[in-house]
């Protein structure tokens, strides 16, 4: 199945590349790129268009090759598959050191069956983005423009369009200055990006609480026994208005485990604040606890919001809290099993309303988050509504 999905991903960029050799005999020989430098040195030839175009259309095979073979461990970073081919570096005396153009696709069919007699299904885009980033030529600083190309109805299309817009610094030791329109740090889950989330969809403190953009300034620290993201924001959301009030989003992890270098596996634990106003005052205080070791991984997450300024474009007044628990075992460095249990109560004034989901999931990493298949069963049980049950299945590619 792996060599299926790459073959076909990699077969038009294998067609130039091969190119060369439908023009050779069967008796010729095809000097590699080495040779062919060595041959045209000993006529007096140098940077001949001929030799170029060779060794270009060599590099290019031999970056297709490794995209083909390579073997991804390490599924908590974004591996984008043509980072090699698609960067460009350029001369000295730019400010700009080099930028890569990406791509990054992640969607699903869910199959909904709210009852016995009540069936349906569609087709989701949970991130459908395009852009580009890079680094400035003082070789600490970089910057980030994601275009979001997934078809919304709740947005127009200049809400829609920009993702991520900023640039950041890394001069100060152990810190990261971060400054443009970006997702806060309010919620762990919130602020994780779509192509890391281990379900199909987020937990629902998540996507209620948080998972937008604000234009903001922060501050992010990683130390062995701590770090924090601390930042300030417009409360606007997905540019719907200029500025309409400020929001302080605040956020500190301990790692007990920080000085034993993974030994004894990644513990964390944390705690944070948003507090803002918009058309009224919210705050929304969590807590979260993760563990790491080898192939084992959970996590938990909890919230209460005294309002809330979330991805739904306003201010809700509701009193509401949630959290979630997840479990993760990688049974092969491909294959990955999860459970999890969530909960929320989008209004605790009111009693019997709680929302209840029970997941289970499977991840398989044909080349890590870079190309990966997404099976989830959730059943939704709801305290006033009709239970339901859901199949999703679904695709992600990193280019």
């Amino acid at each position: 199945m792996r060599k299926f999905f790459v073959l076909i991903f990699a077969l038009f960029f294998y067609a130039q590349a091969f190119a060369i050799e439908e023009y050779s005999s069967p008796d010729e020989v095809v000097l590699q790129p080495d040779t062919i430098h060595i041959e045209l040195e000993k006529m007096g030839i140098e940077n001949a268009p001929e030799h170029t175009e060779i060794q270009n259309k060599e590099t290019l095979r031999k970056k297709l090759e490794d995209i083909y073979n390579l073997e991804v461990t390490d599924i908590n970073t974004n591996n984008y598959l043509l980072t090699d081919i698609l960067t460009k570096h350029f001369d000295d005396n730019k400010v700009i050191e080099s930028i890569h153009p990406f791509a990054g696709y992640n969607g699903n069919i869910l199959f909904n069956f709210n009852d016995a007699d009540s069936y349906k299904t569609n087709y989701d885009f949970n991130a459908v983005n395009a852009g580009f980033d890079g680094k400035f030529r003082d070789g600490a600083s970089d910057y980030k423009v994601l275009f979001s190309i997934s078809p919304l109805s709740s947005r127009n299309m200049i809400r829609s369009a920009f993702s991520d817009v900023y640039v950041g610094t890394n001069k100060i030791e152990n810190h990261r200055l971060q400054v443009g329109y970006q997702r806060p740090g309010n919620g762990i889950e919130s602020k994780t990006s779509a192509y890391q989330l281990p379900f199909a969809n987020r937990s629902q403190i998540a996507r209620n609480f948080g998972t937008v953009r604000k234009i903001g300034a922060r501050v992010i620290g990683n130390y062995d026994l701590v770090e924090y993201d601390i930042g300030g924001y417009s409360s606007d959301t997905y540019m719907r208005s200029f500025f309409p009030g400020a929001e302080f989003d605040g956020w500190v992890n301990i790692k007990p485990l920080g000085k034993t270098k993974g030994k004894y596996g990644i513990l964390k634990l944390g705690s944070g604040i948003q507090v803002g106003k918009r058309d009224s005052d919210y705050t929304v205080n969590g807590a979260y606890a993760s563990y790491e070791y080898k192939k084992f991984m959970a996590n938990f997450e909890w919230a209460n919001a005294n309002g809330y300024n979330g991805a739904s474009g306003h201010v809700s007044n509701n009193h509401a809290s949630g959290f979630y628990a997840t479990l993760g075992y990688k049974v092969t460095p491909k294959l990955q099993i999860l459970a999890r249990y969530d909960e929320f109560d989008p209004n605790k004034n009111i009693k019997h309303n709680n929302k209840r989901e029970y997941s289970a999931g499977i991840n398989y990493f044909i080349k890590g988050p870079g190309l990966k298949l997404i099976l989830n069963y959730v059943f939704c049980q709801n305290d006033s509504a009709k239970d339901s049950h859901r199949i999703i299945l679904g695709t992600q590619i990193l280019l």
